[in-house]
């Protein structure tokens, strides 16, 4: 991409559509380094794309939408994993410490079940039932960092799902949904495209809403992991209401109003604290973790 700061607003455009489609989404700050413009240009050319309809902006950026709307539209998951980083390590941190030693746990895919899993190689014993091939290669990964060597004491014994694989390297379909109906799960942590009031948990892949679905419904307790970014989202498909919900894991941005609101449909709010050992900032009735 150019730097020269004279490009016209159709030509800086047309390059920046390039990028996103190239790459699955693009950030903001990305762009007006790459472009040497503002911030502020940057978002007005992105405000300009979103109207035509061949992007969709998307928090600190931009992820392409092709012939869809957004709630169809599902990102990839190098796209969706460069989004809300520090958010998404905060939330994965706080949901750790709900893992119990010696527990079955259920991880749907997404890129904060990722960062969970990161979480979670350290907590022994576990058995670990996912269908998300990302997911599954963190543990494969940890348990074979010394070649030729046993697996470490406690090391997670982990069963992938099967089935079709997702834009977001997820597993889902009948071979999927299959496994998961036989197994039972003291704890499901499940990622979100999006969470309101009216639609519950919500994805834009029907197939994977349907795999979703059995995850919940073999879950004793359902924890679903949301940024402050999904309140509001309504993806294409709801597998969730929020009675079906325990507890929510989320980070510091989201609003007290929208705090107030989940805190009466949920069980539990966590809302993950980015300075851990700092003063709780939750407001009463909400547990800031750590």
């Amino acid at each position: 991409m150019s730097d020269n700061q004279n490009l016209l607003a159709e030509q800086r455009r047309a390059l920046i559509l390039d990028e996103v489609r190239r790459r699955g989404g693009v950030r903001v700050n990305e762009l007006t380094r790459r472009l040497n413009v503002s911030d502020m240009t940057v978002r007005r050319d992105l405000d300009a794309l979103a109207r035509q309809g061949v992007v969709e902006k998307v928090h600190g950026g931009a992820v392409p939408v092709a012939e869809a709307e957004a709630t169809t539209h599902e990102p990839g998951f190098e796209a969706k994993s460069a989004l809300e980083l520090s958010a998404k390590e905060d939330i994965a941190r706080a949901a750790a410490e709900m893992a119990a030693r010696g527990s079955a746990i259920a991880l749907a895919g997404g890129t904060t079940a990722y960062a969970l899993a990161q979480r979670l190689v350290d907590v022994p014993d576990l058995t670990i039932v996912t269908n998300s091939v990302r997911v599954a290669e963190v543990f494969h990964s940890a348990q074979r960092a010394a070649p030729g060597t046993p697996a470490r004491p406690g090391a997670a014994t982990v069963v992938l799902t099967g089935g079709v694989r997702t834009p977001s390297d997820t597993l889902v379909g009948p071979v999927a949904d299959a496994a998961i109906r036989s197994l039972h799960f003291d704890v499901l942590f499940i990622g979100v495209h999006g969470i309101s009031a009216e639609a519950g948990l919500s994805t834009p892949n029907l197939a994977e809403a349907e795999t979703n679905r059995h995850f919940v419904r073999s879950a004793r307790r359902v924890v679903a992991l949301a940024d402050h970014t999904k309140w509001g989202t309504v993806g294409l498909s709801s597998f969730a209401t929020l009675d079906e919900v325990d507890a929510l894991v989320t980070d510091a941005g989201l609003p007290a109003t929208a705090r107030a609101e989940i805190a009466e449909r949920l069980p539990e709010l966590v809302v993950a604290d980015a300075n851990p050992g700092s003063p709780g900032r939750g407001a009463d009735g909400f547990r800031p973790v750590g």
